[in-house]
């Protein structure tokens, strides 16, 4: 099912969780401040956004683990702020370093979480061999979780945070510092996972995640600066995109930055995208400003927004409104 559908056919249900001007500080800091939005069953909703925008502590308020000092969030109609006991029945939540034991092997983590969640035991084992079909991990059930790489180790946490069948999942950066297979193979099962009706609400920073997504809240200082589809939110960027390489990239944004209608010059790994005012799109302006100055460009093409470019546009201009 695509992700367009998905969001489609959740439409007409109540969500799995509603978020109302929720918030939480710490003394002056606001970390996070009147985020609103929803997610619906089998839906994935992204919170995408750099180190330090308030995703974790989120995370942790709908998780029942950090009370909110503002508004509150209802999990399966059970609000955050007055019953937060309540909502762990309702949530699996596998935070930045999921408790696993490295102790014990990889059935025995399971079996543990399991008892954890008081699972019944004529399930257990049709759990189990669910969780390790879609995981890998079965031949693997008798491995120490200490002995497993770290993209096995965040399969296996997500096998124990999901023994119990929880209604909404949530996930704080599961792929950080984890191989491109083993990502791979975590967004297959959140997708699994997705396809079976749960909600899942996932926190990360890497923009090529995020579109996979059916719907992302971008955050920045606590607060949502963009929510709406991934592909939204690229089409509403406005101007015009030009990317290119330059044998002296830094140096080229410094000059693109002043050229005549350049709104803004970004540095994305070896390659620049430029952004140009609406009906300014002029290529020949970019390669002129930069052979000026002694720069070489190459690979000079228009190219669609990136939901990097969208996330860069809106905190700028945040940035600029706030001053």
């Amino acid at each position: 099912m695509t992700p367009t559908l998905r969001a489609h056919a959740a439409v007409a249900t109540p969500p799995a969780l509603a978020v109302r001007e929720l918030a939480r500080a710490f003394g002056a800091l606001r970390a996070v401040d009147g985020l609103n939005f929803d997610v619906a069953p089998g839906e994935l909703f992204g919170l995408v956004g750099p180190d330090g925008a308030g995703k974790t502590t989120t995370l942790r308020m709908l998780a029942g683990v950090l009370r909110p000092t503002g508004g509150d969030a209802l999990v399966c109609g059970v609000s955050v702020a007055r019953n937060s006991e309540g909502v762990k029945q309702h949530i699996a939540y596998m935070s930045q370093r999921f408790g696993l034991y490295t102790d014990l092997t990889v059935r025995e983590n399971i079996d543990f979480y399991a008892d954890l969640y008081e699972v019944p035991a004529h399930e257990r084992a049709t759990r189990r061999a669910r969780l390790y079909e879609f995981s890998s991990l079965g031949s693997f059930e008798h491995r120490l979780a200490g002995q497993l790489s770290g993209g096995m180790k965040q399969k296996l946490g997500l096998c124990c945070a999901l023994i119990h069948q929880p209604e909404i999942l949530l996930l704080d950066e599961p792929t950080f510092g984890v191989d491109p297979i083993s990502r791979r193979d975590l967004w297959l099962i959140l997708e699994e996972m997705v396809s079976q009706g749960v909600a899942v609400l996932v926190t990360t920073a890497y923009m090529d995640e995020a579109e996979r997504c059916d719907h992302v809240a971008l955050l920045d200082k606590g607060r949502i600066m963009a929510m709406d589809t991934p592909s939204a939110l690229q089409e509403s960027m406005r101007g015009q995109i030009i990317s290119l390489r330059a044998a002296d990239p830094r140096r080229a944004v410094e000059v693109l930055r002043t050229a005549p209608s350049v709104r803004r010059a970004t540095l994305f790994g070896d390659t620049i995208h430029v952004v140009m005012s609406a009906g300014e799109l002029k290529r020949d302006r970019i390669e002129a400003a930069l052979a000026a100055s002694g720069i070489g460009a190459s690979e000079v093409q228009e190219v669609e927004a990136s939901l990097e470019d969208v996330f860069i546009e809106r905190v700028t201009n945040g940035a600029a409104s706030a001053s």
